[in-house]
């Protein structure tokens, strides 16, 4: 069962921001106006707090889970985001969130075996989470759909970074 000190602090780093990231996509994909954004950015919050109780979790997610109640843990979390994305205007940034995921998780199968497929499903699900946070294309929370077809295109290529999918 691996931990933080299975891996480098660069490592880490893109472990722990491909956390942040599998949320970012989903909202980026298409942006739900203040309140939407809100609730997905709780969505994704909830998704590392839900973690933290699930008994299923496995010994690498507890661990980034524990990494991210401490401040030096989002500070680097937000750091890799900032180093990946820094300069890249909106249409940019989903290549580089999608490339990152895809290099976390090739960290994850090498340095972590045994916990990857738990990992990979779990940054899945928490883009979902994000992706049913809230509505898409309503007014005021009022109509709209729940997940757009702009958001399910990025949950499809989420799942080949990640490595869900053939």
């Amino acid at each position: 069962m691996a931990t933080k000190t299975d891996f480098t602090a660069e490592e880490w780093s893109e472990v722990l921001g491909s956390v942040m990231m599998a949320g970012m996509a989903i909202t980026l994909a298409d942006p739900s106006g203040l309140i939407g954004m809100t609730q997905e950015g709780l969505a994704s919050g909830s998704a590392l707090l839900a973690a933290k109780t699930d008994p299923n979790s496995n010994a690498l997610i507890k661990s980034v889970v524990s990494d991210f109640e401490t401040s030096e843990g989002r500070t680097t979390a937000r750091g890799l985001i900032k180093s990946k994305l820094a300069g890249k205007q909106a249409a940019e940034m989903k290549g580089a969130i999608l490339e990152t995921l895809g290099q976390a998780v090739a960290l994850v199968d090498a340095k972590a075996p045994d916990d990857a497929a738990g990992f990979k499903a779990w940054l899945y699900s928490i883009s979902e989470r994000v992706a049913n946070a809230a509505s898409e294309g309503g007014f005021m929370g009022f109509g709209g759909v729940r997940v757009s077809d702009a958001e399910k295109a990025t949950l499809d290529e989420i799942s080949k970074a990640v490595k869900l999918t053939a």
